[in-house]
């Protein structure tokens, strides 16, 4: 199987727990993830399957929405309600306003600091192995950008707020969160957290991993994968003509005389474009760049 399958990670599985739960219902090896939601969380998890593990990469470097739950008043180790509380701040001089203009300060770009409680390695070794040892390192704060924030509902008395996040990728919710609460001036720490979207995967079409396997038992599961060059919308598409299919098959330079335009995507592509390049018998092949007249391959499938 090729393709990717829109998953819908469910709470308590890690993000490695859902590719080895798949690589059993599937009966198929190379699987992988497109980038890592903690335990706690729930959501879109785009997972890749066969050749289309080639596009891993790309799809954890696409923004991502969440809807977050912060609650006030605290701050922990793990930097959510799961971890071990380190402080408690009243949070009864707090106004709404303050808490509206705090997270909208957030917008834009920022640097933040990864947390201790993270996959990021430091000197081999994972920080959150490092944190359990109760060992805290230096980490260098990284750029991130959030392109939009938003408050959806607001309990002061219950010291809570959820909100939604578009950001770039490596960006910590959970971080996020703590740093709302320390520009506040009473902590907070994140209490629920749902990837809505990664890229063009959204949160309506996401399976569990049990509906995963029921389709599977059919062909039901056929229809709901997505194909690796449904990633690319709008790119230009060239099919191979049959004289030159060993020149696409070994990835060679293509000549414009050796291609055909493809389907409704067929469009002559502008100098410097992207475009997808099929084989004579329509299978996709590769993702080519055009310059002049000769096409270069980027990626071959």
């Amino acid at each position: 199987m090729d393709g990717i399958i829109n998953v819908y990670k469910e709470a308590g599985f890690t993000s490695h727990d859902v590719v080895a739960k798949l690589r059993g219902i599937l009966q198929q090896k190379k699987i992988g993830h497109t980038g890592t939601l903690d335990p706690m969380a729930t959501g879109v998890l785009p997972v890749c399957c066969g050749k289309a593990t080639k596009v891993c990469e790309l799809l954890a470097d696409k923004d991502k929405t969440y809807q977050a739950v912060c609650r006030l008043g605290i701050v922990t180790d793990t930097q959510d309600t799961t971890g071990k509380i380190l402080e408690e701040v009243s949070v009864k001089d707090l106004g709404r306003e303050q808490i509206f203009e705090a997270v909208e300060s957030f917008r834009g770009a920022s640097m933040q600091i990864p947390p201790m409680y993270s996959a990021l390695k430091v000197g081999g070794r994972k920080l959150y192995e490092l944190a359990r040892e109760g060992v805290e390192v230096e980490r260098k704060p990284r750029e991130i950008f959030i392109s939009d924030i938003k408050i959806l509902q607001m309990d002061i008395e219950e010291q809570i707020f959820s909100m939604e996040v578009t950001c770039s990728k490596g960006t910590y919710i959970r971080t996020l969160c703590h740093d709302i609460g320390q520009k506040l001036g009473v902590g907070a720490a994140m209490e629920n957290l749902v990837r809505t979207r990664v890229g063009n995967f959204q949160i309506a079409d996401a399976m569990t991993l049990d509906v995963i396997e029921q389709l599977s038992e059919g062909d039901g599961l056929m229809e709901k994968i997505y194909t690796v060059d449904s990633l690319f919308p709008g790119c230009p598409k060239y099919q191979i003509k049959q004289d030159y299919a060993v020149k696409l098959a070994n990835g060679n330079i293509l000549k414009e005389s050796f291609l055909n335009p493809y389907g409704a995507g067929g469009a002559d592509a502008e100098d410097g474009l992207q475009c997808l390049i099929y084989d004579e018998n329509g299978g996709f092949k590769a993702v080519y760049k055009r310059t002049g007249r000769d096409f270069t391959v980027i990626k071959m499938f």
